[in-house]
Protein backbone atom coordinates (compact mmCIF):
# COMPACT_ATOMS: atom_id res chain seq x y z
CA UNK A 1 0.00 0.00 0.00
CA UNK A 2 1.50 3.33 -1.05
CA UNK A 3 1.04 6.93 1.00
CA UNK A 4 -0.50 7.80 -1.87
CA UNK A 5 -3.47 5.12 -1.17
CA UNK A 6 -3.54 6.03 2.58
CA UNK A 7 -4.53 9.65 1.93
CA UNK A 8 -8.12 10.75 2.41
CA UNK A 9 -9.48 12.37 -0.73
CA UNK A 10 -9.59 15.77 1.57
CA UNK A 11 -5.64 15.64 1.68
CA UNK A 12 -4.90 15.13 -2.14
CA UNK A 13 -7.41 17.87 -2.73
CA UNK A 14 -5.13 19.87 -0.60
CA UNK A 15 -1.80 18.33 -2.27
CA UNK A 16 -3.25 19.68 -5.79
CA UNK A 17 -3.86 22.99 -4.16
CA UNK A 18 -0.16 23.46 -2.55
CA UNK A 19 0.96 22.14 -5.99
CA UNK A 20 -0.36 24.74 -7.94
CA UNK A 21 2.18 27.23 -7.61
CA UNK A 22 5.04 24.83 -8.38
CA UNK A 23 6.38 24.93 -12.38
CA UNK A 24 4.43 21.50 -13.16
CA UNK A 25 1.35 23.26 -12.74
CA UNK A 26 2.67 26.70 -14.52
CA UNK A 27 3.70 25.26 -17.89
CA UNK A 28 0.82 22.49 -17.85
CA UNK A 29 -0.75 24.52 -20.69
CA UNK A 30 1.08 25.31 -23.86
CA UNK A 31 -0.20 28.91 -23.89
CA UNK A 32 1.79 29.10 -20.56
CA UNK A 33 4.51 27.63 -22.15
CA UNK A 34 4.60 30.40 -24.82
CA UNK A 35 4.85 32.97 -22.14
CA UNK A 36 7.60 31.54 -20.24
CA UNK A 37 9.67 31.96 -23.31
CA UNK A 38 8.46 35.32 -24.11
CA UNK A 39 9.47 36.13 -21.23
CA UNK A 40 12.98 34.53 -21.48
CA UNK A 41 13.35 36.49 -24.81
CA UNK A 42 12.16 39.80 -23.09
CA UNK A 43 14.59 39.54 -20.24
CA UNK A 44 17.29 38.56 -23.42
CA UNK A 45 16.19 42.00 -25.57
CA UNK A 46 16.50 43.97 -21.80
CA UNK A 47 19.87 42.48 -21.27
CA UNK A 48 21.00 43.22 -24.54
CA UNK A 49 19.55 46.93 -24.23
CA UNK A 50 21.69 47.02 -21.28
CA UNK A 51 24.58 45.87 -22.58
CA UNK A 52 24.45 47.44 -26.32
CA UNK A 53 22.83 51.04 -24.79
CA UNK A 54 25.64 53.12 -26.86
CA UNK A 55 24.87 51.12 -30.04
CA UNK A 56 22.26 52.49 -32.76
CA UNK A 57 19.04 50.10 -31.35
CA UNK A 58 15.69 50.16 -32.42
CA UNK A 59 12.84 48.04 -31.91
CA UNK A 60 12.68 46.74 -35.19
CA UNK A 61 16.02 45.19 -34.50
CA UNK A 62 15.33 44.31 -31.22
CA UNK A 63 11.86 42.44 -32.14
CA UNK A 64 14.43 40.72 -35.10
CA UNK A 65 16.72 38.68 -32.38
CA UNK A 66 13.73 38.12 -30.32
CA UNK A 67 12.25 36.05 -33.22
CA UNK A 68 9.18 38.91 -32.70
CA UNK A 69 7.19 41.50 -34.53
CA UNK A 70 8.04 44.93 -33.05
CA UNK A 71 4.37 45.79 -32.11
CA UNK A 72 4.15 42.32 -30.40
CA UNK A 73 7.73 43.53 -28.64
CA UNK A 74 6.30 46.71 -27.46
CA UNK A 75 2.95 45.16 -26.50
CA UNK A 76 4.41 42.25 -24.43
CA UNK A 77 7.74 44.22 -22.83
CA UNK A 78 5.69 47.10 -21.84
CA UNK A 79 3.66 44.35 -19.93
CA UNK A 80 6.62 42.70 -17.87
CA UNK A 81 8.58 45.98 -17.59
CA UNK A 82 6.09 48.64 -17.50
CA UNK A 83 7.61 50.85 -20.32
CA UNK A 84 8.23 50.77 -23.57
CA UNK A 85 11.67 49.23 -25.25
CA UNK A 86 12.71 52.71 -26.73
CA UNK A 87 11.60 54.18 -23.17
CA UNK A 88 13.89 51.76 -21.17
CA UNK A 89 16.54 52.13 -23.88
CA UNK A 90 16.24 56.22 -23.38
CA UNK A 91 16.46 55.58 -19.39
CA UNK A 92 19.76 53.13 -19.81
CA UNK A 93 21.07 56.08 -22.09
CA UNK A 94 20.11 59.20 -19.59
CA UNK A 95 21.67 57.24 -16.42
CA UNK A 96 25.09 56.78 -18.30
CA UNK A 97 24.44 60.10 -19.59
CA UNK A 98 24.07 61.80 -15.53
CA UNK A 99 27.22 59.76 -14.95
CA UNK A 100 29.66 61.38 -17.48
CA UNK A 101 27.92 64.79 -16.58
CA UNK A 102 28.73 64.02 -13.10
CA UNK A 103 32.54 63.50 -13.93
CA UNK A 104 32.49 67.02 -15.53
CA UNK A 105 35.00 66.40 -18.17
CA UNK A 106 33.22 66.36 -21.12
CA UNK A 107 30.38 68.35 -22.56
CA UNK A 108 26.53 68.28 -23.07
CA UNK A 109 27.45 67.15 -26.90
CA UNK A 110 30.20 64.74 -26.43
CA UNK A 111 28.05 62.89 -23.58
CA UNK A 112 25.00 63.04 -26.00
CA UNK A 113 26.52 61.02 -28.51
CA UNK A 114 28.78 58.90 -26.43
CA UNK A 115 25.49 56.97 -24.89
CA UNK A 116 24.35 56.68 -28.30
CA UNK A 117 21.55 59.64 -28.78
CA UNK A 118 22.19 60.81 -32.23
CA UNK A 119 20.09 64.13 -32.04
CA UNK A 120 21.31 66.82 -29.01
CA UNK A 121 17.65 68.07 -28.89
CA UNK A 122 15.81 64.45 -28.15
CA UNK A 123 18.64 64.13 -25.80
CA UNK A 124 18.48 66.96 -23.98
CA UNK A 125 14.39 66.82 -24.10
CA UNK A 126 14.32 63.16 -22.39
CA UNK A 127 16.89 64.36 -20.00
CA UNK A 128 14.77 66.95 -18.67
CA UNK A 129 11.49 65.03 -18.57
CA UNK A 130 13.32 62.26 -16.55
CA UNK A 131 15.85 64.01 -14.48
CA UNK A 132 13.88 67.49 -14.12
CA UNK A 133 16.61 69.80 -15.14
CA UNK A 134 18.42 70.44 -18.86
CA UNK A 135 21.63 68.39 -18.86
CA UNK A 136 24.21 71.66 -18.70
CA UNK A 137 22.64 72.53 -15.42
CA UNK A 138 22.71 69.14 -14.35
CA UNK A 139 26.14 68.95 -14.99
CA UNK A 140 26.89 72.01 -12.97
CA UNK A 141 24.77 71.61 -10.05
CA UNK A 142 25.74 67.16 -9.98
CA UNK A 143 29.46 67.76 -9.20
CA UNK A 144 28.72 69.71 -6.55
CA UNK A 145 26.36 67.91 -4.71
CA UNK A 146 27.84 64.45 -4.98
CA UNK A 147 31.00 65.56 -4.50
CA UNK A 148 33.35 63.36 -2.06
CA UNK A 149 30.43 60.58 -2.64
CA UNK A 150 31.59 57.24 -3.54
CA UNK A 151 30.13 56.30 -7.23
CA UNK A 152 28.04 53.66 -6.29
CA UNK A 153 26.30 55.90 -3.45
CA UNK A 154 26.38 58.91 -6.01
CA UNK A 155 24.24 56.42 -8.78
CA UNK A 156 21.77 55.35 -6.06
CA UNK A 157 21.04 59.29 -4.89
CA UNK A 158 20.69 60.97 -8.68
CA UNK A 159 18.98 57.96 -10.28
CA UNK A 160 16.21 59.24 -12.60
CA UNK A 161 12.70 58.85 -11.94
CA UNK A 162 10.85 56.48 -15.22
CA UNK A 163 7.58 57.20 -16.74
CA UNK A 164 7.99 61.02 -16.71
CA UNK A 165 7.39 61.31 -13.43
CA UNK A 166 10.10 64.11 -12.67
CA UNK A 167 7.76 67.22 -11.98
CA UNK A 168 8.62 70.40 -14.44
CA UNK A 169 10.05 73.21 -12.71
CA UNK A 170 7.25 75.40 -12.14
CA UNK A 171 7.91 78.72 -14.34
CA UNK A 172 7.66 82.52 -12.18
Amino acid sequence: MTHRDRTLPAERAEERVLRRGTIACVTSRPGDVQHLRDLAWLRRVRDRIDREYAQPLDVEALARGAHMSAGHLSRQFRLAYGESPYGYLMTRRIERAMALLRRGDLSVTEVCFAVGCSSLGTFSTRFTELVGVPPSVYRREAALATAGMPSCVAKQVTRPVRNREASAPSRL
